[in-house]
């Protein structure tokens, strides 16, 4: 090693689904939306000026956008904090809540991100099993710590914490911030969303990525206390003071008004979920019953490596990790029915 390269920070970097660039391809190993955005946004980009980008964006905690969500939730803007993905505000919260020298806690099987995050900011941490069925016991999270963060619905498992053992962590740890990351609580689960009221210590993070179809456009934001999202903005804007895009702003604004249209593509992905969820049973998968966009099963007897790499060859993509526990299992993005029938048929001639 280099003297240099002594003093060089060095982690293990989170890895991201496969982006084959392939023409033609069934992708449902990112979990990204199998339908369009909303009418309004594509008109939106067609009315928007190119010379616009020779600006800077607003901060985005003072833009229309801000204004939307907040009467979209509910909340003031003060209660809102936007960013470039659910990734950027998570990162964000990680470096402002986590500080206390204490350990923080989430699962040991959920998004893979978490643990990067702590060792590139020095967080301490521990996980916590998932039970047998890959639900999370609140017990494990009753514990002294520096801060508490899950996924809810979970991923990549899909299952659901109801809300009374949401509120159950977050009551009992009221001296250090809980973080619920519901990334995928559109497709069938119970926001943590009205927990605010009653707890300062609560941040709610949503992104745009999944129900809104506009993974592309990378917005995420969080919900919380004006007290906890003034200490986020102060940390991002010491960071960098213009995170969010002018074209992404204006288009998520769009997105929030049509909610005829959210509305519509959550209800096609679920009803297409349970529609798989019936085909997979008969081709012999076993999976826990999932809330978010995507399932996670295993095959009575054919293992899941076989199936990922099989599934290659008819250019049909799905997400397998190598880890203890979970590698005999894939994660499945509910896509259209059509692609979704693909996808059966070439499991019936793999597993045949």
């Amino acid at each position: 090693m280099r003297k240099w390269e002594e003093n060089v920070k060095k982690v293990v970097p989170y890895t991201p689904g496969e982006q084959p660039q392939k023409k033609g391809i069934i992708k449902l190993n990112t979990n990204e939306c199998p339908y369009p955005p909303s009418p309004l946004v594509e008109k939106k980009i067609k009315e928007m000026a190119y010379e616009d980008l020779r600006l800077y964006p607003e901060f985005p905690e003072k833009t229309q956008l801000a204004a939307e969500l907040a009467a979209y939730h509910q909340v003031s803007e003060e209660e809102i904090f936007i960013g470039v993905g659910s990734d950027d505000v998570l990162s964000m919260a990680f470096l402002t809540f986590f500080q206390a020298g204490k350990p923080i806690l989430f699962p040991d099987i959920t998004y893979s991100f978490y643990d990067v995050w702590a060792d590139v900011y020095g967080i301490p941490f521990q996980t916590k099993a998932l039970a047998e069925d890959f639900t999370i016991n609140p017990e494990d999270y009753l514990a002294d710590n520096g801060g508490v963060i899950f996924p809810n619905p979970n991923a990549p498992t899909g299952t659901l914490l109801c809300l009374e053992d949401v509120e159950k962590i977050v009551a009992a740890n009221q001296d250090v911030v809980v973080i619920v990351d519901e990334a995928y609580i559109d497709f069938g689960g119970i926001s943590a969303l009205p927990l605010l009221k009653k707890y300062e210590n609560l941040l709610v993070v949503r992104t745009f990525s999944k129900s809104r179809a506009m993974a592309g456009a990378r917005i995420g934001y969080a919900v919380g206390s004006a007290k906890l999202i003034s200490y986020l903005n102060n940390v991002k804007y010491s960071v960098n003071s213009y995170t969010m895009n002018r074209p992404s702003l204006e288009l998520g604004v769009e997105a929030v008004k049509d909610d005829a249209y959210f509305k519509e593509i959550c209800g096609r992905i679920i009803a297409t979920r349970t529609r798989t969820e019936e085909r997979l049973k008969s081709l012999g998968f076993t999976f826990p019953k999932s809330y978010g966009n995507f399932i996670f099963a295993a095959h009575r007897e054919v293992k899941a490596g076989y199936i990922f790499e099989k599934l290659k060859e008819y250019d049909i993509y799905v997400r397998h990790w190598e880890k203890e526990r979970i590698s005999n299992y894939l994660r499945i993005t509910i896509g259209t029915d059509e692609e979704m029938d693909a996808l059966f048929r070439a499991l019936r001639e793999i597993i045949k």
